[in-house]
């Protein structure tokens, strides 16, 4: 990733947080944050990268997760809170006094702590196919994934004290998150190859297994936000894909509904949406995101 840059940030004792902006930053227009989903890295936005009209609108800075990515730090054990920090850092490092923020999945509920953390920094969140309860049967009553069920063998696989130089995830394991992703059947060739040769190059050894167990530790273990959205302030705009298999659109509407201090909060779905939307179905997005940050930008 040529594009990739790191900014050291105070965090956890000091972090390495890897960041991409594919266009020269220009004060004179918003910026936008972009968080990426679980194992993916800034990559996931090259389709935003490549909307001219949407990088003349604004900004684009893609920040890499904790776990994600090159964003690297010393501390094996973090939160999603220590993300969120660690990104309103590289916007104090990079001198960005405000932004939107859009997450996708696990980014969803990235936005909503940074906007609870630093409302005075953060002027509308954008979470994408996400869910902001903990994993929950109420979730999987309303057909959301089942993260314990998925997860937990590999993370007790990857719990270990033995040295693993030669660790790299399987290709059941990266096909697994294409399929949830992308769509099983609708993921081109050249994206899923691309994908599962990013995953298993950037999980590599005993770092890499170490950095995956606690990524996928904090999805499946992670709070819920639902007792704290009272607390959001700004503007809130939910895109759901209609065919996203991780979370439902009956979630989506119940959660909603929750932003009730939000001066707009509103749910939009994408007809045929898969769960990474802003790779299935990036016109959509692009054009919401345009008319969002225009009308809260001013």
């Amino acid at each position: 990733m040529s594009n990739t840059k790191t900014v050291h940030v105070p965090h956890l004792g000091g972090i390495e947080a890897s960041y991409q902006m594919p266009h020269p930053y220009d004060p004179k227009k918003p910026t936008l944050v972009l968080v990426n989903s679980f194992t993916t890295s800034a990559e996931l936005y090259r389709e935003q990268y490549a909307n001219k009209e949407l990088t003349d609108t604004m900004n684009l800075l893609a920040i890499e997760l904790l776990g994600h990515g090159q964003t690297r730090t010393k501390r094996e054990n973090w939160t999603y809170w220590d993300t969120a920090e660690m990104n309103l850092q590289v916007l104090d490092a990079l001198n960005i006094d405000k932004a939107f923020v859009l997450g996708t999945s696990q980014g969803g509920w990235i936005t909503v702590r940074m906007a609870l953390m630093r409302p005075e920094k953060i002027a509308g969140i954008i979470p994408l196919g996400t869910s902001l309860d903990a994993e929950t049967a109420t979730t999987r009553d309303l057909n959301c994934w089942d993260a314990p069920k998925l997860l937990t063998a590999d993370i007790e696989k990857w719990t270990t004290q033995e040295p693993t130089p030669q660790f790299e995830p399987d290709l059941k394991f990266c096909d697994f998150l294409i399929d949830i992703g992308f769509g099983k059947d609708e993921c081109p060739a050249d994206v899923r190859d691309y994908w599962r040769k990013t995953i298993r190059q950037n999980y590599q050894g005993d770092d890499g297994r170490r950095r995956i167990r606690m990524a996928s530790i904090n999805l499946r273990d992670r709070d819920g936000l639902h007792p704290r959205l009272f607390d959001v302030r700004c503007p809130v705009m939910w895109l759901h894909g209609t065919n996203d298999v991780v979370y439902s659109v009956a979630n989506a509407e119940r959660e909603i509904k929750l932003f009730v201090n939000s001066p707009d909060a509103r749910l939009r779905t994408v007809p045929g949406g898969a769960h990474f939307l802003s790779a299935s179905h990036p016109k959509e997005v692009d054009q919401a995101l345009i008319e969002f940050v225009k009308k809260y930008s001013a």
